[in-house]
């Protein structure tokens, strides 16, 4: 039976409501297979709102590659266990099965073995805890003395902590003798009941279960595929051992008799798809291939067959497209089509079409968009009701506001479809991103309007501002303001301006003075940089005298930098580009999927290389970002067009690791790569300076010997430097001889303070990588005095969840005592040793088996700092961490959490050993940098904890400290700027950094009951300064409502104070007072921009206008608070119409 039914019409959203035609009219249950996670999540949102009480599954596909050498993320594979199980016993009816492509691809256990893996357990019934203890080691639980994610177990007495498959919160069960007593949810984090079970529900966390049967399944299964010479295969060890391996679960048709469909779950279960399925099948078969094929192929040639990755067969655990096809055939199915189609047999129309969307009034500025909507919302509304959808409660609140504002319709909030019933206007929250329209109703999705969302994905910063938001403002440290000088910033105080509640930082200068800054005018502050400094006088002349001091000498380095950069731009180097077809092949290589931040790097390398002037970028990206697929891209261009590229790296291990790396992509094309170090014989690296003096090798890399005067380049065209910070001046000097038109790429994740500095005054062109791939999770981080009991928690824990973890010292002395203690504590774990003084064929010997799995720990110094990247290691433990720098640590820590698995750093220090305060310090700092892509922001803290380098002369840290570094690099900025545009003579004031003072007398704050954390509130003060058009405002309030509830009166007022703030700007207004009788306004400077624009406001007053004392006074009558600021902001925006006026 073939029932493949087309159905055209079906815009993304409207195909949620087929689905549920599906299910309750014929009674059929349903599978939707959808292109990815993220289409799948969207139509779990659209089932909600059209049938919020309806049971849907989502059963996800593993979030790693075909032939990884990780696993799944725990999470997945229990949600995916979760799901099967229930189904195994064909328990569920009327349900929708939500699933992806990659998903249903992928062969699973039988059901029938499922069946016999379940373990149920009612309250007041007996349980035989030992067989749970044994059930929970089989099923893949892994033992810890808390329970924290999902999948863990922990037995304290008769209490068993467990974190089911499928489970939001972790499952405490009471024993009393063997019944059980209670069961409950809590709360890992704090411990508290949640909620009382009746029953409990365990399936396998993973598909992989380790039992005798399956341990004797997979050693037979292994050896038949592969031979039975199988010493020193890690993977064959760890299972006959019955021990976790990770990516164990890539082998998977070893452990059972045979893998079955998901489909096979859901006999009778209607499959519906969606339109271009085909070709996501074949590319999605294609990369399997591709990866097994590639996985078989370094099989074969590897030089030992000892420890090789060996694939099994893709058939075995993937179906191809003849047996998806044949599959299909079997099942009703069918296929949405967002557009119209011909209908013919088997086609039909379900009437849906995609919406109107409002881009062409958003970008012109003749055409009104609320107008626009008004008239299409009322056109709409004689076919039926019209459904506005919005993100999230915040931004459902703010739209609404917009919509009254323009004056539409009073609009009705709704949660579900179900309350939609009249022809009016309805919003509700759901995260549609494209409305539809149907013959009785109309879908506007708030990216329709709007084009973006009201809450923006964070908006990538430009590199600045990421100093900026780093030096928050701490208590008692200093800060600097635009005209007052150095201060130290006491805290954030509420004072009474007439008769009002305003929040103002308090600031005190020298002699005991203060000074109060309103909330709304924060821009005016910037960190000073440094804990100690001369507080400046308030009011005194010294400040303002070593300003324009400074902004001489600034006038001068400015100079200096543009010629630098002059000369660059006016000096010429070889065109590269791509070779298309070759490099399309070369790119498709890369395994994973490339991010926003990494694309958009490797397309400015790419347009450097084709300028026809030399590049010279940094590319700052965090630790596991991916520089390196950057730097291979550029080094394939440059190789392929015939130039020798260079690669250099601090250390012989990160130099190594690049070759393999290099070795793997570049295999195939005419690309020859060698290593220049100490790990390669005298003779072969004699051989390689000689091919390289001739042109034979067109990629070299190595430590600085590849900077020795002995190499000779026949025609380098590329250097790459990797892990900059680590060279010093001399290094840097020689890379400048070699360099004057040659192309340099530097890779860092914490830039040396001098480079940064460097980039950011744009003498340099600067590339981030500040987004994390895919999944990565941020690594947990413990500061701690050493303690043995928790160190040895920590190391077992990864032994059994199949990973390998590091054990880092500052010394080699130190390396005996945490040997003695591994070899006392911990019996069971293999560990070997590693510093950079072992001779290098030991060192490397070491390495690899390290790298192969044969050893659990790896105890070394900080020469696995620099770029080592094992996936599987995920734990580390640092001793004596008070002695590393702070990017020391923060790249060592770089080096666990690489994979999808959470990963875990202690650093310890010795017991009641006092730290100084820059150790302290340093220790905090790497503490809280717990999100991922934190090198950037730890770079400009170490500016923060060092002070800034010299950047071209010697004398330089010295200005830097008279005003401090933030208003330093703006200066520097400003001046560039000016330069550049030629308007640099005489450097007049930095007349842009001054701000309105408003005073309206009406309350200004947020105020502590809403947002009580202070840094939290400064940070939301700071935010907002930066913010001025309506809805980057409106945005901004939205995230506030999602955050902390709703907006109480002070904080809309504050969000109107700082409209009418940025329309005083733009009017020259440097001071307004409102009260209840009209205004008071002093202009900046006592100058109007158009003197005109002010004598014709003054006339259309009537006598209600003056001026009086070089101020402009407006009478008006503003008794009630709402009158005063609705009446300020329409007096400022008319003003700042005025002051464009030609005179």
């Amino acid at each position: 039976m073939h029932n493949e039914v087309k159905v055209c019409g079906t815009p993304e959203g409207y195909d949620a409501k087929i689905i549920l035609n599906e299910l309750i009219d014929r009674q059929n249950s349903v599978v939707h297979v959808a292109r990815d996670d993220k289409r799948m999540r969207a139509m779990a949102d659209a089932l909600n709102f059209f049938h919020p009480d309806l049971e849907v599954f989502e059963f996800p596909s593993w979030d790693c590659l075909p032939y990884d050498r990780v696993s799944p993320n725990m999470e997945i594979s229990s949600t995916r266990m979760a799901i099967l199980s229930k189904f195994a016993d064909n328990a569920a009816k009327n349900f929708v099965v939500l699933t992806t492509l990659n998903a249903v691809l992928q062969k699973v256990p039988c059901r029938s073995v499922l069946r016999d893996y379940a373990f149920k357990a009612q309250v007041g019934e007996n349980i035989d805890e030992k067989l749970l203890r044994e059930f929970l080691v089989r099923m893949g639980f892994t033992k810890s003395s808390t329970v924290r994610e999902a999948g863990e177990y922990a037995i304290r007495g008769g209490i068993i902590d467990i974190f089911p498959p499928g489970y939001s919160n972790p499952v405490r069960l009471d024993l009393f003798g063997n019944v059980l007593d209670g069961a409950r949810l809590f709360d890992s984090e704090t411990q508290l009941t949640i909620e009382k079970l009746n029953e409990i529900e365990l399936a396998p966390v993973s598909e992989v279960v380790i039992d005798e049967f399956s341990i004797k399944k997979f050693r037979q299964s292994y050896r038949a595929q592969f031979g039975s010479t199988l010493t020193n295969d890690p993977l064959y060890e760890a299972v006959s051992n019955g021990r976790k391996y990770q990516g164990l679960e890539h082998w998977l048709p070893f452990f059972y008799e045979e893998l079955d469909t998901v489909f096979s779950y859901f006999p009778t279960a209607t499959i519906t798809m969606y339109n271009n399925l085909d070709a996501d099948l074949v590319s999605r078969c294609k990369l399997v291939s591709d990866q097994y094929e590639a996985r078989a192929f370094a099989n074969d040639n590897k030089p030992t067959k000892d420890y090789a990755y060996k694939p099994i067969r893709p058939s075995t655990l993937y179906l191809d497209e003849t047996e998806w096809v044949k599959l299909i055939k079997t099942r009703r199915s069918m296929i949405f089509n967002p557009l119209p189609q011909p209908l013919g047999p088997n086609i039909v129309d379900s009437g849906g079409r995609i919406g109107r969307n409002f881009a062409p009034e958003r970008q012109s500025d003749n055409l009104s968009l609320f107008s626009s909507l008004a008239d299409h919302l009322q056109k709409r509304l004689k076919h039926g009701p019209v459904l506005i959808a919005s993100y999230s409660e915040g931004s459902l609140e703010r739209l609404s506001g917009l919509l009254k504002d323009e004056g539409l319709h009073q609009t009705v909030t709704v949660s579900n479809w179900s309350m939609v019933t009249k022809h009016l206007v309805y919003m509700t929250v759901w995260p549609l991103d494209q409305g539809f329209e149907t013959s009785d109703f109309t879908v506007i999705s708030e990216q329709d309007i709007l084009g973006d969302r009201l809450i923006r994905r964070p908006k990538k910063r430009r590199p600045e501002n990421f100093l900026t938001d780093a030096q928050s403002l701490s208590i008692g440290g200093l800060v600097v303001h635009i005209d007052h000088g150095v201060g130290r910033y006491m805290g954030l105080e509420v004072i009474n301006v007439s008769g009002a509640a305003h929040e103002c930082l308090l600031i005190e200068y020298a002699e005991a003075s203060r000074l109060y800054l309103p909330v709304e005018n924060i821009e005016l502050l910037s960190s000073y940089g440094h804990d100690e400094g001369i507080l400046d006088r308030l009011g005194g002349g010294a400040w303002q005298a070593k300003k324009s001091k400074l902004k001489d000498r600034i006038k001068d380095l400015a100079e200096k930098l543009i010629r630098v950069a002059a000369e660059r731009s006016l000096r010429r180097a070889q065109i590269l580009e791509p070779v298309s077809g070759i490099w399309e092949a070369f790119a498709t290589r890369f395994p994973y999927e490339e991010t926003d931040d990494q694309l958009l790097a490797i397309r400015e390398v790419i347009s450097d290389l084709g300028s026809g002037k030399p590049m010279d970028r940094l590319i700052c990206g965090d630790v596991g970002f991916g520089k390196t697929e950057v730097a291979m891209r550029a080094a394939f261009v440059a190789a392929m067009a015939g130039l020798q590229v260079a690669l250099i790296a601090p250390t012989t291990l990160l130099a190594r690791q690049h070759k393999r790396s290099f070795e793997e992509r570049f295999r195939g094309f005419p690309v020859e790569v060698r290593g220049l170090s100490r790990f390669e014989s005298s003779k072969v690296n004699e051989q390689t300076r000689k091919e390289i003096s001739q042109g034979h090798v067109e990629v070299v890399i190595g430590t600085h010997a590849v900077l020795a005067n002995s190499v000779k380049f026949k025609n380098l065209g590329l250097l790459i430097i990797d892990e900059e910070q680590h060279f010093g001046v001399r290094h840097k000097e020689r890379l400048k001889q070699l360099r004057s038109d040659i192309h340099v790429l530097t890779l860092t994740a914490t830039p040396i303070p001098r480079t940064l500095q460097l980039s950011l005054s744009g003498v340099r062109d600067l590339s981030i990588i500040g987004t994390p791939p895919v999944d990565r999770l941020a690594i947990r981080t413990y500061v701690s005095e050493f303690d043995g009991i928790v160190v040895r928690e920590a190391l077992l824990r990864e032994h059994y969840r199949g990973g390998q973890s590091f054990f880092v010292a500052p010394r080699i002395s130190d390396l005996q005592e945490i040997e003695n203690f591994l070899t006392d504590q911990m019996p069971e774990i293999r560990f070997t040793t590693v510093h950079g003084q072992m001779p290098s064929s030991d060192l490397d010997e070491r390495m690899n088996n390290f790298y192969d799995g044969k050893f659990d720990v790896l105890v070394a110094t900080s020469i696995v700092e620099s770029g080592l990247d094992i996936p599987r290691a995920n734990t580390l433990i640092v001793s004596n961490a008070d002695m590393f720098g702070l990017a020391q640590l923060y790249q060592i820590r770089g080096r666990i959490g690489r994979s999808k698995t959470r990963a875990f750093a202690f650093l310890t220090t010795k017991p009641r050993k006092k730290l100084t305060k820059e150790a302290e310090k340093r220790l905090k700092v790497i503490a809280s940098l717990s999100t991922l892509g934190a090198g950037f922001t730890l770079a400009s803290q170490d500016l923060d904890i060092r002070g800034a380098g010299n950047l071209l002369g010697d004398e330089q840290s010295g200005q830097i400290r008279d005003v401090g570094y933030e208003l330093y690099q703006s200066m520097l900025e400003d001046a560039l700027v000016k330069m550049r545009s030629g308007a640099l003579e005489g450097l007049p004031d930095i007349d842009d950094n001054w701000a309105p003072q408003i005073n309206l007398g009406v309350p200004v704050l947020i105020p502590e009951k809403y947002v009580s954390d202070l840094d939290t509130r400064l940070g939301l003060y700071r935010r907002l300064s930066s913010l001025s058009s309506k809805v980057d405002l409106e945005g901004f309030a939205a995230e506030l409502i999602d955050r902390f509830g709703e907006l109480p009166k002070e904080v809309n007022t504050l969000l109107l104070v700082v409209r009418i703030k940025a329309m005083c700007k733009r009017a020259h207004i440097s001071k307004f007072d409102g009260g209840p009788k009209g205004a008071t306004i002093q202009f900046h400077k006592n100058k109007f921009k158009s003197p005109t624009g002010l004598v014709t406001f003054i006339d259309n007053e009537n006598g209600f206008a003056k001026i009086r004392d070089n101020k402009l006074v407006v009478i008006r009558s503003w008794a009630k608070d709402r009158d005063r600021i609705k009446g300020s902001f329409t007096l400022a925006k008319d003003l700042a119409k005025l002051a464009l006026v030609k005179n």
